[in-house]
């Protein structure tokens, strides 16, 4: 089967090397890639509107959708029209991710477990209803703002700067309409689901970290590192995901007559009344795909493509391994603000020589070299039978690599590690 691949992150990154290891795959394209995806699939720079062109001139099997914007644009939809097998939801179930306010409305419909809230399209009834909320309080752009439209202010000062910088312009259009939320106490996690619309698998947990900073410092970022799975979400904790979260959700959009097919991320705050939904994603997260794909055991062109056609149903659970995986995301000086682009990295054969898999994301290649380009650049990810063991194996193909114009976290796993000592 002939797969194109959407997109050009450490995620595609760690989809395309997957996919490329499936034995039902005969080529893999990719659109736009990057240096890393290269190394797996022809890379063509398609225009939003070519794509279906391509698809149907090279007898495109399978799309798989990687990011976020292209779903919610509805290219899953476009393709599927025209007779094409594609991973990922349509438009309409996409706004799940799309529209904050949307997915809450959803919650309060079907009844899953969540934060109260409300939503806002006009600065000062935003600013009046804080009182209601309390500190520390919640504050999302309500649109796609790359993982980083959320702010949690601890005084009303922060608060109220926080809502002007939305409504102002701060994250573009994502920040149109506000939604406030009620601060959750608790342990957050990632929880993913694969589904055609109507069987519905676990495919995974991980624990992301999501600050810049040790200890869960600073600014929130797009992740700066990931590991799974997550031992807090025990078997009896996704079995109530499933339940009271993922399961409604799916039931109530095929009710609604826009049916979900693709994988759905929950990301969740484990409170001491029981797992609560934060947010929902429409694709593989990023660092938490590369993770997960290094986990997975089975051939992922199968597994999506069943997705894809509705016949999830048909194939057993997804295979993931035991073993620890985790990745350490370097990214460039001055991320999450605007990144230093152009800095050489070197030392990625080295690191790989190491044990890890470098899976790259804002990179270019320039001549002979590759330089950053964005602002997370590579995923580096590792294998063990701990938490602990595959953190040492990641960081030491980090500290292998050559990249003076980055940076990264040195304590991704820190809590994990920190129960796996007691236990």
């Amino acid at each position: 089967m002939k797969v194109l691949l959407i997109g050009s992150g450490g995620r595609e990154h760690a989809l395309a090397w997957k996919l490329a290891q499936s034995p039902r795959l005969t080529k893999l394209f990719a659109s736009p890639g990057n240096p890393g995806i290269a190394e797996h699939a022809e890379c063509v720079d398609l225009a939003p509107g070519a794509i279906l062109g391509f698809a149907r001139e090279e007898n495109i099997g399978l799309v798989v959708v990687g990011p976020e914007q292209p779903l919610v644009e509805g290219l899953a939809d476009e393709l599927r029209a025209a007779g094409i097998l594609v991973f990922g939801p349509g438009a309409a179930a996409a706004r799940l991710e799309g529209s904050k306010g949307f997915t809450k409305d959803l919650c309060a419909r079907a009844g899953i477990p969540t934060a109260a809230y409300a939503r806002f399209s006009d600065a000062e009834a935003a600013k009046a209803a804080l009182p209601r909320f309390g500190l520390p309080v919640v504050i999302k752009a309500d649109g796609l703002a790359a993982g980083k439209g959320v702010v949690i202010p601890t005084t009303a000062a922060e608060a109220e700067a926080a809502i002007d910088d939305m409504f102002g312009g701060g994250f573009g259009s994502a920040g149109a309409e506000v939604v406030i939320e009620q601060f959750l106490e608790g342990e957050e996690a990632s929880f993913f689901a694969l589904t055609d619309g109507t069987a519905i698998v676990p495919f995974g947990t991980a624990q992301d970290h999501k600050r810049i900073g040790d200890g869960d410092t600073g600014p929130n970022t797009g992740g700066m590192g990931a590991y799974s799975p997550a031992s807090i979400v025990t078997d009896a904790i996704a079995e109530e995901v499933m339940a009271r979260i993922i399961r409604p959700t799916v039931d109530t959009l095929a009710a609604d007559g826009t049916p979900y097919s693709g994988v759905l991320y929950a990301g969740l705050m484990l409170t001491a009344e029981g797992p609560q939904l934060i947010e929902y994603k429409c694709r593989f997260g990023d660092p938490e795909a590369q993770v997960l794909m290094m986990r997975y055991d089975g051939c992922l062109v199968t597994l999506l493509a069943a997705v894809a056609e509705g016949r999830l149903a048909e194939l057993g659970p997804p295979a993931l391994a035991d073993r620890v995986a985790l990745t350490v995301v370097m990214a460039a000086d001055g991320y999450p603000g605007p990144p230093v682009k152009g800095g050489a990295i070197g030392g990625l054969v080295e690191a790989e020589a190491a044990g890890a898999q470098v899976f790259q994301a804002g990179t270019a290649r320039v001549a002979d070299h590759i330089v950053a380009s964005g602002g997370r650049v590579l995923a580096v990810t590792a294998t063990g039978d701990s938490v602990a063991e595959a953190q040492r194996a990641a960081y030491a193909a980090v500290d292998r690599i050559d990249f003076p114009t980055g940076f990264c976290r040195r304590d991704i796993g820190w809590r994990e590690i920190a129960r796996e000592a007691v236990a």
